[in-house]
């Protein structure tokens, strides 16, 4: 959420920033009146009260001379019932800025490129060299040969887009799990978290999915549709990234700056409901309801946020690395970026057997967008008053991407695919995947 100060400071350079993000036009277009409206309604209510106690004192002093008070009396009766109609009004008037305010999209960087869609995004970075591969498959064609990729058994039981995993398929999974904890928790000073895989709406709203994207998630408990602003304890939604959760740990804290910044990693199941892709990737794993994420987490001083970022990125950047496979790194442009995001990195990697690149991280600096949503503060012991601290995620990778990109990028020419060496002591030390008998 923006700062109330500084939309009401800056209100035109908030309406062109937003612009620039492709915002609805609108969304400003009563602020100041409203706003002016509010002000106006608590000058007066404290010229009012200032009346009133005035009223009230000289009420006391009449009475304890023995004289008349019925006027005074009478003036603070009638500031009473402006006094209510006043607070009324402020409080309505503050319910509207509100609201407003958490309709906003976050502001973009200043060093964020313009742009209205990915065709406008800007690459940063390249790494690796792509793989010569004759007739190249996808991932879909490989995992189904090997046995490893069962689409129909998964539609079956759970609906479209989930996916079954056999043998070595699962087990490439859980191995790439491992290599990632291991790697950010050993090598780049991040802690692991487990942390619930549901979450209630005050998490989601702290985060900014709610309420503005409450169809992408998927809701529990059977008890209507979610109602904005109303946030219970025992309201429960799937997590659609460990970011909610993790992010959410501090919700309502105060940390001791010493503590910054805090940097968790935490691998779970994520549930979307791709409610907008609109039959966008149907075939494969590249879409799904359900698939798995190691999520990079950090909470950092503002002057240090934008440093954290390049180090987040560069971690999730690394796993690529090890693992041999093909990426560019692309700045995003403001039309493009999440709407939390005040500065986005898309890590994309090569996908041979479909002759693109496909993001597979999306690394986040959100300054303290989702610390006002979810007051959460740091104090310095020389500071009188404490601060919004910035938040950063990204994935450190989605797994189940990095999967596709490993089967895609290592197929070898007799369809079996080649592991990666780092992965090989994660896969009971085979080298390649190859087509065996794992059911029945």
């Amino acid at each position: 959420m923006i700062d109330l100060a500084y939309v009401r400071a800056n209100l035109e350079t908030v309406q062109k920033k937003l612009h620039a993000r492709g915002a609805d036009p609108t969304l400003l277009a009563d602020f100041a009146t409203i706003d002016r409206d509010r002000r106006e309604a608590i000058t007066r209510l404290e010229t009012v009260k200032k009346q009133r106690n005035d009223l009230t004192n000289e009420i006391a002093r009449l009475r304890k001379a023995g004289q008349d008070a019925t006027a005074p009396t009478e003036q603070t009766k009638s500031l009473k019932t402006e006094l209510e109609t006043l607070e009324a009004t402020a409080a309505e008037a503050d319910q509207k800025l509100q609201t407003i305010l958490q309709a906003l999209p976050n502001l973009q960087a200043d060093d964020v490129p313009e742009g209205k869609s990915a065709d406008d995004n800007v690459e940063v970075k390249r790494w690796g060299t792509l793989p010569e591969i004759a007739n190249p498959k996808p991932h879909w064609e490989l995992g189904e040969a090997l046995g490893i990729l069962d689409f129909d058994r998964a539609a079956k039981i759970s609906g479209a887009r989930f996916v079954v995993q056999f043998g070595q398929g699962a087990r490439l999974e859980r191995a790439l799990a491992a290599f990632m904890l291991d790697l950010h928790t050993r090598e780049h000073g991040y802690t692991e978290v487990l942390p619930p895989n549901m979450v209630n709406s005050k998490s989601l709203f702290g985060t900014g999915q709610l309420p503005k994207f409450a169809e992408d998630q998927f809701h529990c408990d059977d008890k209507g549709p979610y109602i904005p602003g109303q946030f219970q304890d025992n309201d429960h939604w799937l997590i659609p990234t460990a970011e909610v959760p993790v992010t959410n740990l501090f919700r309502d804290e105060t940390l001791d700056e010493a503590e910054l910044p805090i940097s968790f990693c935490a691998y779970t199941p994520c549930y979307r409901s791709e409610a907008g892709s609109y039959g966008r990737d149907v075939r494969g794993m590249i879409r799904q309801h359900q698939f798995q994420k190691v999520e990079l987490v950090k909470f950092a001083k503002p002057e240090d946020s934008a440093a954290e970022h390049e180090a987040l990125t560069r971690n999730a950047e690394r796993v690529l690395e090890l693992l041999g496979l093909p990426y560019r790194r692309m700045l995003l442009c403001a039309g493009d970026m999440g709407a939390g995001a005040a500065k986005t990195y898309d890590l994309e990697v090569w996908l041979p057997g479909q002759q693109l690149y496909r993001e597979i991280s999306s690394c986040s600096n959100f300054h303290d967008f989702q610390a006002r949503r979810a007051n959460i503060r740091f104090k310095s012991p020389a500071a009188k008053k404490s601060e919004y601290l910035h938040t950063l995620n990204g994935s450190g990778l989605a797994v189940g991407r990095t999967y596709v990109a490993i089967l895609e990028n290592y197929q070898q020419p007799d369809g079996s695919i080649r592991i990666p060496d780092v992965l090989v002591p994660y896969m009971n030390h085979e080298t390649h995947i190859t087509q065996k008998k794992v059911r029945g």
